[in-house]
């Protein structure tokens, strides 16, 4: 039998044979809505089916009088009905089907003590509503079922915005027909937003969320920033990045990218010092950037030695000096002498001070790098040693070249260990450790015979005892580096202030292990000798030492060595002075007590804060809040970062969105798509 049509607005529901259901479905709903209307479309033909399948004499047409009378049957136009209340007398009394209104007269007429009785029946059928039979036919609208919420056109382009910023997607996505399929499918009615729109929308956000970066930076007395050079499909671009500390939680902040500019031309450190200065600029941050961390490229260096502020300060020092000279001697000479210079030689003359770059620091895990590659090669001139490296590293790189090359091979690796060998990557030497430890790891979860069978399968030589033991030794050897490079390349719980305690503590393991090596002794004073070479001028700077003895964690306890630890303390004392005496001045009434400032006998509590610091046991980092001048000095000293690994990840990024397939995608709007896919905590989508 036909039930319907059942109506729920975009769905329309059909019965057939009540067994057979057929829908349409013009709009997209959550599986738990289609769920709920289901049901209530299934409780609808349950009821409908229950009066169809009821007996010929229970189809009573006006079931809340069925107390008062009875159905008999149907003659055309009207019912036929007994009246109860008549028996023993079989009473007939015939009602339109439209309306009871005969039934109400006879009662009236025979039975006036049950009007009441009536009047109250049927006005229980006016609140309960109509039948279950009425009920069952009765069209339902979806807003009856569950709401349907309409999105404005402007939350559809916000929602397509934040899908193309963070899935890294080409702007070519709104043009494709399935794209626009969707969002119609979706919510119809709804036009996708164009390509330039798109364009112009992204461009509009990254300069809202440049203003938003500026303006959180405004707010931090120093940042630290980090730079590095990036070349990708014949293209050159420099990153910067940007890192603080917040002086209430004393935690780090990062605006994870500032730039990532297109260079031009040849990577000269003028061009480089003149990017730098521009992007520094751009975010009025040149007076607050306390210090950059680089690689140790020769450009970037002579940068920073041309035009860094150490470097101005030198130079205005000694111009002072030799006007001052100059002027000592020519006064004796009397003021009639004129002296003409070459204006042209005078303005080609570079003076350092056409850009202004802040303190330079050499990325720390750069220098760990060179120290496990270039340095450790020195470990070589010991003939045992050498023979014994370049066997069993022989033997690795046959691994490592086969597993990779061959699907066969690397099915064969993962079927006897149930995990495949790494290869190492020339551009990180941690990637060789971790290499080396991976083959190490398979032989101890699977056994010696697992890696036989692998040598076996690849045709490779299997390790003799001899060379399993160096490379263990090797492996052991080279877990410090790797952990201090770990240490070192985080950019949330590290501060200066880590890179010499940690680097101490390297050369102390180094030299523990001397006791335990059989074959690594020479790769043991390579890697010493590598460390006191190239991290010799920072155990000597005072300000890298003093952000060490400024942390909690370490204060003076990470070294025994009394002349590093005076170098630092020596450097706090000097600079917390300045601190003491801006106090003393804000304290002061008068111009002519400022003046006279100077004369008054100083109060010493920066030196007796500097005491009860280092008394202190506690080691936690909010513990420097309870000494407010150290914890000013702290904060400026340890906001540089010991590494520019931060910019390493910024690239990491800009490489999935600069692919082979976008390699002609405008390099202003590939910036703009990668700050904001960094930086979305400074853009809000609403």
């Amino acid at each position: 039998m036909f039930i319907g049509p059942l109506e729920v607005t975009s769905c329309h529901i059909y019965y057939h044979n009540a067994q057979h259901l057929d829908l349409e479905i013009r709009e997209i709903i959550t599986v738990n809505q289609w769920k709920k209307m289901e049901e209530v479309c299934d409780s609808s033909a349950a009821a409908s089916s229950t009066v169809q399948n009821q007996p010929q004499d229970q189809e009573h047409p006006w079931p809340y009088l069925r107390e008062l009378f009875s159905f008999s049957g149907v003659n055309k136009d009207s019912f036929k009905m007994k009246c109860v209340l008549c028996l023993p007398l079989n009473k007939e009394i015939s009602a339109f089907k439209s309306s009871p209104s005969n039934l109400r007269k006879h009662i009236e007429r025979m039975h006036p003590n049950y009007l009441k009785n009536y009047s109250k029946l049927t006005a229980q059928k006016r609140k309960i509503g109509t039948s279950t039979h009425a009920s069952s036919s009765k069209q339902l609208k979806v807003d009856s079922v569950f709401p349907v919420k309409h999105v404005s056109p402007v939350t559809v382009n916000k929602a397509i915005l934040r899908y193309i910023i963070q899935g890294l997607h080409p702007f070519s996505t709104v043009d494709l027909p399935s794209f626009k399929e969707l969002i119609s499918t979706l919510q119809p009615g709804i036009s996708v937003i164009t390509r330039p729109t798109l364009r112009s929308k992204i461009a509009e956000a990254a300069l809202i969320m440049k203003q938003k970066v500026t303006a959180a930076m405004s707010e931090v007395e120093w940042i630290a920033t980090t730079t590095d050079c990036w070349t990708a499909r014949r293209k050159s671009f420099i990153g910067v990045t940007a890192h603080w500390i917040n002086p209430g939680s004393l935690e780090r902040h990062s605006a994870f990218a500032l730039a990532c500019k297109r260079l031009m031309g040849s990577h000269t450190f003028e061009v480089l010092a003149s990017a730098m200065n521009d992007i520094h600029s751009e975010y009025e941050i040149r007076d607050k950037v306390v210090c950059t961390t680089t690689d140790s490229g020769s450009n970037f260096l002579k940068a920073f030695r041309v035009f860094g502020v150490e470097n101005n300060d030198i130079e205005t020092e000694a111009r002072r000096c030799e006007s001052d000279d100059t002027d000592s001697e020519g006064c004796g000479e009397g003021s009639d002498g004129v002296e003409f210079q070459d204006a042209s030689r005078v303005l080609d003359q570079d003076d350092g001070f056409e850009f202004q770059l802040p303190k330079h620091q050499k990325c720390a895990c750069h220098l760990l790098n060179l120290v496990s590659s270039v340095d450790a090669q020195k470990a070589l001139s010991n003939e045992h040693y050498k023979k014994l490296y370049r066997s069993v590293f022989g033997k690795c790189q046959a691994l490592w070249n086969k597993s990779s090359r061959s699907a066969l091979a690397a099915e064969a690796v993962e079927s006897e260990s149930r995990l495949q060998l790494l290869r190492p990557n020339q551009t990180r030497w941690n990637s060789t450790f971790m290499a080396v430890d991976r083959i190490l790891q398979i032989c101890k979860e699977a056994g010696e015979g697992a890696l036989r069978n692998i040598c076996t399968s690849l045709e490779v030589p299997m390790f003799n005892p001899a060379e399993m033991l160096f490379l263990t030794e090797w492996a052991n050897t080279m877990r410090p580096v790797a952990k201090v490079l770990d240490i070192l390349q985080a950019e949330t719980n590290t501060q200066l202030g880590w890179l010499l305690p940690s680097v101490h503590q390297l050369s102390l393991k180094l030299q523990r292990l001397h006791h335990s090596l059989r074959y690594c002794d020479p790769l043991v004073d390579a890697l010493q000798q590598g460390i006191q070479t190239r991290f010799k001028h920072m155990f000597e700077d005072p300000e890298i030492i003093a952000a060490a003895i400024l942390l909690p964690k370490f204060r003076t306890s990470w070294t025994n060595d009394e002349t590093i630890i005076k170098r630092g303390m020596d450097y706090i004392r000097v600079h917390l002075e300045p601190l003491d005496h801006k106090k003393e001045l804000a304290n002061t009434s008068s111009d002519d007590e400022d003046f006279f400032a100077s004369l008054k006998p100083t109060t010493h509590e920066a030196s007796k804060e500097l005491d009860g610091y280092l008394a202190c046991v506690s080691d936690t980092r909010e513990s420097l809040l309870t000494f407010p001048a150290i914890c000013s000095l702290s904060i400026k000293t340890n906001t540089p970062l010991p590494a520019s690994a931060a910019c390493e990840r910024l690239f990491s990024t800009a490489g999935l969105l600069f692919s082979p397939k976008r390699a002609r995608l405008d390099t202003n709007n590939f910036e703009n798509q990668l700050l904001l896919k960094l930086n979305l905590r400074f853009y809000n989508f609403e």
